[in-house]
């Protein structure tokens, strides 16, 4: 094998001082019922690894190998090789290998043939590359047709090693063995790829030879042992490709892992009629029902399951076929299960009748299922409580809120039923490539599509990422495109026969119709129907009884509170039904965009006097009372945080390039033109053509007025009430004004004033001071008080710096972490999607710090605000109220940090809530560990 000079020793100091070396056990050999490894080395053999380990140590039947561990993974990924130690470690195990079986690699009268398969700490489902029938050439194929008696079977397992290591190896387009493959099922006339015998495949295989040597410039390589170096290299090469990454930075996978190789010895589902291969679920991972659940092929290998090429059949079928061998692989099953206390995913192959287990993992499972499974383990005794709430992750539960279709009062015409792969309903046009997905998405707003393929494969995963559903004509419950859009959480149906997707004419065609790029249809993910048009959704309920179940499990755990952010009434009443304790997040100036207000909210803008804003302002106090007034009676028992008007005041009038359009307009516009811009201007006064004239370049001249170059570090925020004290006393009073009136129909109510964007005491005291004065002035003419709070949003580094100084004035802190992200980094978050990309595709940074709080940098501000706020006021109450309220690991971080409470949006709250819990459970899991260490 080839070698390199890396360093492949550690030096380890002896008690007399000398140094010692002390070899990396790179190689992990597994078989003949006994292995190097166990069950708990995910972080060395990788999943696959470790759980191959672990069977053969049970005595179960796997087939014998070696797992090459993630720590030479690591080692080619910097130096782009392997050490010496590595390849001599791998020619041993090899060696034990050949002797166990009593085969050469490649060569003699009974050939070893290997598979050679990735393996990573974490499922990472179709992400990285396999190759099977490792050892064949042109000598080892006929020995292997003469052992088997089927010459047919040993051509066929020859051109799936030439297409697959060509693909993943020298890196030729699967495409290009595809259409040689179709081209001779069409001359043959067969559907099928059995309906090809052994000439036909020898036919294949010399056209895949040709291929390899004009796309790769070799040869396709005849020695054994050069085939299995390269497809090792490949493999380790396969931690770093583009779809690898990008379902790492979905699933946030450190990229400094590495993978394991897995070599073992091949058996051969696909010999004949006699033999088989499939995959399975020791319960249903779409629903959790506690039902033996998965599908197999007859004369296949395992890649055709999976990978949708053909449609494969119930596993509850093989029973029928095989009852030996479905009994011995129920028991097996259920046995793992038992073992590892979680829902199992596994790999069979039947190799002439005999059962041959090739993998086992904890099964990955969408969050119905995750809940279902988890309550039903415990019952039966398998797992306790406070295990049962980290078997779920909290993105999870958003399934429980994933839409449905709304039937009702609509012609509903079924084109075509598929398996219901991934809950929920999708509504979208319908895109064929993900390269089409991503483009769509990106062009526009609300953009919604569906991507139709005859089968996914792992390079479709940035298309499946933003796409609402997925539908494929081939594939089953356990094929590529199911697997991941279970991860996802999005919707998919999978296998549906009588669709014929025509990606290169861009068409799908089922019962006489003909859809093209851009029609709309819309998915049942829970049935697996395919309905045609666009129907609307229904948003679902979060009283499930299971849901709720589980999380009074989960709940008595959690210490930090889940707030929402909510703005009206109909929010409020939606987040209190998922759980949240308040409100931490109430913005105001989403309640000065309604019909009513508008108008006045832009009287107020263009009035160039405080007497004629105060007059503006007026109009505005009793609508903004009434909202308030609602928002206080659907949180009855809970606080709730309103912030004062925050954005620039500009974001209120029309943009300055379409005003100079419409002035320029007006100049040559005919009388239905003109009459449109009198409407269009109605809100700002505009009753008659005549009003236009005067009007647009008045209302020009204050937009240039408000024009700022930075607008987002500009005139708002806590600057707009200290230059227009008048907003704060109308907003202050409106909501005391509000709070009296509710406490008086019996309401609890608990405002809190939060003052936006502070930097300074000073800003801080000058708005406090405002809204006590307006407090007092309202309790004294109603005859009754309200408890209340004045704090602030700590958005701005220089706030966090001196947060001490802030909190002799402010009561609360909440951490605007969008806006504390965006000038921390000194990234706009509206341009950022520019810059990260290429930020993260370069590994300068790991993840999107808008997604994740960045614990190493505005983590560091949270925390340092948060312990000087309370040296200066040891009560002092502090949350968080950015998005990152409802991320996990963010969530976790506030725990750590001591934060009373996370706010985020409302269907994000379910998700806290257990983040929270979990967060607070392994706490106290780790300190009872170490006591009773």
């Amino acid at each position: 094998m080839a070698t390199t000079a890396l360093p492949d020793t550690e030096i380890m100091e002896t008690k007399t001082n000398e140094a010692k070396p002390v070899t990396t056990k790179y190689v992990y050999f597994f078989g003949g019922g006994k292995a190097d490894g166990n069950g708990k080395m995910k972080d060395v053999l990788g999943g696959k690894g470790a759980g191959l380990a672990e069977m053969t140590n049970a005595g179960l039947p796997v087939p014998p190998g070696f797992t090459i561990q993630t720590e030479a993974c690591r080692e080619y990924m910097r130096h782009n090789a392997v050490s010496k130690e590595v390849d001599r470690q791998t020619e041993e195990s090899l060696a034990n290998l050949e002797s166990l079986q009593g085969q050469k690699l490649g060569k003699g009268e009974n050939p070893l043939l290997v598979s050679v398969r990735s393996g990573a700490k974490f499922s990472m489902p179709g992400m990285m590359d396999t190759i099977l029938n490792l050892g064949l050439n042109d000598q080892s194929v006929e020995a292997l047709a003469k052992r088997s008696s089927n010459p047919r079977f040993a051509y066929d397992s020859y051109r799936r090693l030439i297409q697959m290591f060509g693909n993943v190896v020298l890196d030729i387009e699967k495409s290009v063995f595809d259409e040689i493959f179709d081209a001779k099922k069409k001359q043959k006339k067969t559907k099928f790829d059995t309906g090809l015998d052994a000439k036909a495949l020898q036919e294949v295989i010399a056209e895949y030879k040709k291929a390899v040597k004009k796309h790769a410039h070799r040869d396709f390589p005849q020695e054994a042992k050069e085939q299995l170096v390269l497809a090792r290299d490949a493999v380790f090469r396969s931690w770093n490709n583009d779809r690898a990454k990008h379902y790492r930075r979905i699933n946030n996978i450190s990229d400094d892992l590495g993978t394991a190789v897995n070599v073992q010895a091949m058996v051969f589902g696909n010999l004949g009629e006699t033999s088989g291969t499939g995959v399975g679920f020791t319960r249903n991972p779409a629903t959790g029902t506690n039902e033996f659940y998965g599908e197999f092929l007859m004369n296949a290998q395992g890649e055709d399951v999976v990978s949708g090429v053909r449609t494969p059949v119930p596993i509850l079928e093989l029973e029928k076929i095989m009852p030996d061998v479905y009994t011995q692989l129920r028991e097996i099953t259920t046995r793992l299960e038992t073992h590892y206390k979680d829902m199992q995913d596994f790999e069979f192959t039947i190799q002439d009748r005999k059962l041959y287990m090739l993998q086992t993992r904890n099964g990955k499972r969408t969050g119905l299922a995750a809940v279902r499974v988890a309550l039903q383990m415990v019952d039966e005794g398998l797992i306790k409580k406070e295990e049962a709430i980290f078997r779920v992750e909290p993105n999870q539960l958003y399934d429980f809120l994933v839409p449905r279709l709304d039937e009702k009062g609509s012609t509903v015409e079924v084109l075509a039923k598929g398996l219901p792969a991934s809950p929920g309903a999708a509504v979208g046009q319908i895109v064929f490539t993900a390269d089409e997905a991503v483009e769509k998405v990106a062009a526009g707003k609300n953009v919604h599509v569906i991507l139709v393929r005859a089968e996914t494969t792992p390079e479709d995963i940035h298309g499946m990422e933003v796409a609402k559903g997925i539908l494929t004509s081939r594939g089953g419950m356990t094929s590529h495109a199911a697997v991941v859009t279970r991860g996802m959480g999005k919707c998919c149906v999978a296998g549906a026969g009588d669709v014929d997707v025509d990606e290169k004419a861009r068409e799908m065609r089922v019962k006489g119709q003909t859809f093209k790029a851009g029609d709309w249809i819309s998915l049942d993910g829970t049935t697996g129907r395919i309905i045609k048009g666009k129907l609307n959704t229904l948003e679902p309920s979060p009283d499930d009884p299971e849901l709720q179940k589980f999380m009074g499990w989960a709940d008595p755990y959690r210490t930090m509170k889940v707030r929402a952010n909510a703005d009206i009434p109909r929010d409020a009443i939606q987040a209190r039904a998922f759980g949240a304790e308040g409100i931490g997040l109430c913005r105001t100036e989403h309640m000065f965009f309604g019909e009513e207000k508008i108008p006045h909210m832009r009287a107020m803008i263009l009035a160039d006097n405080e007497k004629d804003r105060r007059a503006a302002l007026k109009k505005l106090l009793p609508m903004q009372r009434k909202d308030f007034d609602g928002v206080f009676r659907a949180m009855d028992g809970f606080p709730v945080t309103i912030r004062t008007l925050d954005p620039p005041l500009h974001e209120f009038l029309p943009r300055r390039e379409d005003l100079m359009v419409d002035i320029a307009t007006f100049q040559y516009a005919d009388a239905k033109e003109k009459k449109a811009l009198v409407s269009k201007y109605r809100d700002y006064g505009a009753k008659a053509v005549g009003d236009l004239k005067k009007l647009l370049p008045s209302l020009l001249s204050r937009v240039e007025q408000l024009h700022e170059f930075n607008p987002m570090l500009g005139h708002r925020g806590c600057r707009l009430g200290i230059t227009y004290p008048e907003i704060t006393e109308m907003q202050a009073r409106a909501i005391f004004e509000a709070a009296v009136a509710v406490a008086k129909d019996g309401v609890k109510v608990y405002p809190e004033v939060m003052i936006p964007l502070t930097a300074t005491l000073n800003e801080m005291a000058n708005q406090a001071a405002i809204v006590n004065r307006v407090a007092k002035e309202v309790f004294k003419e109603k005859g009754r008080t309200v408890e209340y709070m004045v704090g602030t949003m700590i958005e701005l580094p220089r706030a966090a710096l001196v947060a001490d100084e802030i909190a002799k004035e402010a009561q609360f802190f909440s951490f605007g972490t969008n806006d504390l992200t965006q000038t921390t980094w000194g990234f706009s978050r509206d341009d950022v999607n520019k810059i990260l990309p290429t930020y993260i595709a370069e590994g300068i940074i790991k993840q999107d710090p808008f997604n994740a709080l960045d614990r190493e940098g505005v983590g560091q501000l949270v925390k340092m605000a948060t312990e000087r706020g309370r040296k200066t006021r040891p009560n002092l109450k502090v949350g968080i109220c950015g998005e990152h309220g409802g991320e996990p690991s963010s969530v976790e971080f506030c725990y750590q940090t001591g934060l009373n409470y996370v706010s985020c949006s409302p269907f994000r709250v379910l998700t806290a809530r257990l983040a929270a819990a979990q967060a607070a459970a392994g706490e106290k899991l780790q300190s009872d560990a170490g006591r009773t260490k």
